[in-house]
């Protein structure tokens, strides 16, 4: 099966609209069977929209991130899951992006661009912070040696390559592009969150795993100067977070007006009249319209960061992205819940999976804590402080 390459940011739109109507169908029933959605991955990466942020140069559609947000925020909508599972594709594809050689760039991209996908094993337990690693990169003979174990490797489990991070001998960060099929490595299918649930999010284990030199990138260097690795990464987390809102205010809408009843004292004969419901749902729709809003802006910051990535640009966007990511974990949760409070009972039968909204939400909105965003954004406006380049701001 060929891979499709679009070329526009036009183009992209609309096949993720396309795409979204196919992927939604059955959506509730994989969340609550946890049945893997390898066709309908398939089904997704071979559409094209995969390869959406490759660079023009390199044969891509290079489209802005503006559409790059909105796409995966569609996608979420459809299945809060495959929203997630393509989040550090993009994220490796913009490392490649600031600090992949030319021969790197062009072999990596060529391979997206027909159709692998690409993983992540990044994140790991035990550690003194969530960002400390101890996954080792030893020089072997014809290359390097990895060594360690990954958890919460989104995407791992239906990638050809999984970026991985690696301390190397003296304590510098670099992403390796491991072919999924090396050697000593393994993934292990051992997600148990209650949201999420068929992100494929476990572990991976690295036994003596060779990667060759020319598959290693470096990666500590994307945030000891100023580029937009860092706001990328939050900017795709925002629009996971924005879709599933979306998602649960749409379903909310839906039962509202076809299946709750009004309550006793409001006087009216149909739920959709019921004048505290309509409150509730107009205090909704704001902040879920302020948060699409809110996503557009971060990714025209984004855009100008990675047109001219100086100190003060990246400083804007990730603040920009902050603030996306902060109104997008609250509608998110909000949304999931709100939907209840309207909809009464009814909605929590079980198999309407109507709580896979807040499900997804509470687990996905866990990533990094929103408490910390507002804390960054207040310096910024009142203290002129930058925020940290950590990718988590």
């Amino acid at each position: 099966m060929t891979t499709s390459v679009i070329s526009s940011d036009a183009q992209a739109l609309a096949i993720a609209e396309q795409i979204a109507q196919q992927l939604r169908r059955e959506s509730a029933l994989r969340d609550r069977e946890r049945r893997l959605p390898h066709a309908e991955l398939e089904l997704f990466s071979r559409s094209g929209l995969w390869g959406i942020s490759v660079p023009k140069a390199f044969g891509g559609a290079g489209v802005s991130n503006v559409t790059l947000a909105q796409v995966v925020a569609r996608i979420a909508q459809a299945d809060a899951a495959l929203g997630q599972i393509p989040q550090n594709h993009f994220y490796a594809l913009e490392v490649l992006r600031v600090n992949g050689s030319p021969e790197q760039q062009k072999r990596l991209y060529q391979e997206v661009l027909a159709g692998r996908r690409l993983g992540n094993a990044l994140a790991e337990l035990g550690t003194k912070t969530a960002h400390d690693r101890t996954t080792r990169l030893t020089r072997d003979a014809d290359g390097y040696r990895i060594d360690g174990r990954k958890f919460y490797a989104t995407g791992a489990l239906y990638a050809q390559r999984i970026p991985t991070s690696v301390i190397d001998e003296q304590g510098v960060q670099h992403l390796a592009f491991v072919p999924a099929d090396s050697p000593g490595l393994q993934v292990i299918d051992d997600w148990s969150g209650f949201g999420q649930r068929t992100t494929g999010s476990g572990s991976v284990v690295f036994d003596r795993v060779h990667v060759r030199a020319e598959d290693v990138v470096p990666f500590q260097s994307a945030f000891e100067r100023p580029t937009p690795v860092g706001p990328l990464a939050q900017i795709l987390h925002a629009a996971i977070d924005t879709g599933i809102a979306r998602a649960a205010y749409e379903d909310a809408l839906h039962f509202v007006r076809t299946r709750s009843r009004p309550w006793i004292d409001s006087g009216v004969d149909k739920a959709s009249d019921d004048p505290l419901t309509l409150k509730s749902v107009g205090h909704l729709a704001i902040r879920l319209h302020a948060s699409e809003a809110l996503l557009e802006r971060a990714g025209q910051y984004l855009d100008l960061a990675q047109q001219d990535s100086t100190e003060s640009s990246v400083a804007a966007a990730s603040i920009a992205v902050a603030e996306a990511r902060a109104i997008s974990t609250e509608i998110a949760l909000a949304a999931g819940t709100t939907l209840f409070e309207l909809a009464g009972s009814q909605a929590t039968l079980a198999e309407l999976n109507l709580d896979r909204h807040w499900r997804n939400a509470r687990v996905h909105t866990l990533h990094d804590p929103v408490r910390w965003k507002y804390h960054a954004i207040g310096n910024y406006y009142l203290n002129d402080q930058n925020p940290p380049r950590r990718g988590t701001i």
